[in-house]
């Protein structure tokens, strides 16, 4: 044969493979989407009005709606340099890999072994019929082999629809690792923020209640107050001091919890107090069935189901027969001279079916594994909808309820103000004991911790809504994420 039929023969049995395995059926169950509960609009209301245009969620920056100069320099050195959100990057560079392998069963396998040796056999070798004197010779080789398997049945196909739709759940959980992530962060430093403000709160109480006790001492001294005004007030100016240091102390919490998010060291990480007086911005919820596209926790459920619905395929396939063709050639000399020539050529061309017949029940239990892993993919795919409804509810409901009672907190400082001046003026007049006095500065200050908390838990509370809404993500921007077999793979390592 010669050295140009001899490729010939190999390229026809590549493309008589390829040709076989595009008429091929795929077995096993198609895939299908399956249904949730999905309300047909949101029981609770937010605080505000319906959200403008210009009021959207930014897209892949939904931080960007709170209009936070320094949240948003934080967000951006989180993706930068958050190890968690890193490993997740990895983790989809990993998928998108694994994927390439599986579709690398799309092409044949060929492979060469050039080799060459120098022998000598001694004149006493076996079946020689007597003694014969030494030669030596040399034998050199350029063997090519190739196998292909026949994908009949859709078990290549299978693979990389199961290594897809792995691909593009690691890139659905990436997005969901960042939105977790800078929902943290976000959360994390409106906290910061209100103990702020809230420790400013306190710092004024301690100058008032110090006023408070540079009177009482006065008045003392003139022996017009007692010892026991001297020590109530003392002891609530102690107390109001050891909670600004409780505070300090919580600021400090959130403070080493944001320089991990932002991946620095806690010892090497200061944010500096600043004035903190926000509002919960509008945020527009849409209706409830675009939650099933918006949440990236609930694409990665469902790109599970579709991973184990390719796997029920797999393990449907294991019953049909697995066809492999194979063909090897090459050239063989005693002279490498001579080497590459057709008298040197051999050539081999074959093929192997195998069918299961009987193992022992593994196939059908193997199948019987796969449904019931669907089934549960299914039944994790229903309850992560589930909890994307509820997490809304939450959000607006909480909103809801917090703006209530953030203006009925307010009042309730201006009253416990005007509670603290009324009691000086009754004091200094002598129409009442300093006790009034002190309740009235412990009122105001629980009632202005309270108030400045209330602010607080209502933008934590907007954050945690723009999360369970899926920030500004979208699922179709995974789609993206497919790999398909390309022809130049045919000729790659």
């Amino acid at each position: 044969m010669k050295p140009g039929n001899h490729h010939a023969g190999i390229g026809v049995l590549v493309v008589a493979a390829l040709l076989v395995c595009g008429v091929g059926c795929t077995v096993g169950p198609g895939y299908q989407r399956a249904t949730a509960p999905v309300p047909a609009a949101w029981k609770g209301e937010g605080p505000w009005q319906t959200a403008a245009p210009k009021d959207a969620i930014p897209k892949g920056a939904w931080w960007q709606i709170f209009h936070d100069e320094e949240l948003d320099r934080l967000e951006q050195e989180l993706l930068q340099a958050n190890q968690s959100f890193e490993a997740a990057r990895n983790r989809l560079l990993q998928a998108r890999s694994q994927a390439r392998i599986s579709s690398a069963a799309y092409f044949p396998a060929v492979s060469v072994d050039l080799g060459g040796q120098r022998e000598e056999f001694s004149s006493k070798r076996p079946f020689s019929g007597g003694e014969l004197p030494p030669f030596t010779q040399n034998n050199f080789t350029v063997p090519f082999s190739v196998s292909y398997e026949l994908d009949l049945f859709g078990r290549v196909r299978r693979n990389l629809e199961a290594a897809n739709a792995s691909l593009q759940g690691s890139a659905a959980d990436l997005e969901n690792v960042r939105l977790v992530l800078t929902a943290e962060l976000a959360a994390d430093y409106f906290n910061l923020r209100e103990l702020d403000r809230e420790s400013g709160v306190v710092r004024q109480s301690v100058e008032i209640q110090q006023k408070g006790l540079d009177l009482v001492n006065h008045r003392h001294e003139g022996g017009v107050a007692n010892g026991l005004e001297v020590a109530q007030q003392a002891a609530l100016l102690d107390s109001t001091a050891t909670q600004l240091q409780l505070v300090l102390q919580q600021r400090a919490q959130y403070e080493h919890a944001i320089a991990v998010l932002t991946g620095k060291s806690a010892s090497a990480f200061t944010l500096v107090e600043a004035p903190f007086d926000a509002n919960p911005p509008a945020i527009p919820t849409g209706i409830p069935s675009e939650i099933l596209e918006r949440r990236p926790d609930v694409a990665t459920s469902e790109r599970q189901m579709a991973f184990e619905n390719a796997q029920v395929g797999l393990a449907t396939a294991a019953f049909y027969p697995h066809i492999t063709l194979a063909g090897g050639g090459g050239w063989q000399s005693r002279d490498i001279a001579t080497l590459i020539t057709a008298p040197s050529a051999f050539w081999s061309l074959g093929g192997d079916l195998l069918q299961p017949i009987f193992n022992g029940g593994r196939n059908r239990a193997n199948l019987a594994l796969t449904r019931a892993a669907y089934e549960e993919s299914v039944a994790n795919y229903r309850q992560a909808v589930l909890v994307a409804f509820q997490q809304v509810e939450d959000g607006l409901s909480g909103l809801a309820l917090l703006n209530q009672a953030a203006k009925t907190q307010q009042a309730a400082v201006a009253d416990s103000r005007r509670a603290l001046d009324i009691a000086n003026n009754r004091y200094v007049g002598g129409a009442t004991t300093y006790l009034d006095v002190i309740t009235a500065q412990s009122t105001l200050l629980a009632n202005e911790r309270l108030a400045t908390q209330l602010l607080g838990q209502q933008m934590v509370t907007s954050v945690y809504l723009v999360k369970a809404l899926g920030g500004a993500w979208d699922a179709s921007e995974i789609q993206r994420e497919h790999v398909r077999p390309a022809l130049v793979q045919a000729v790659q390592q």
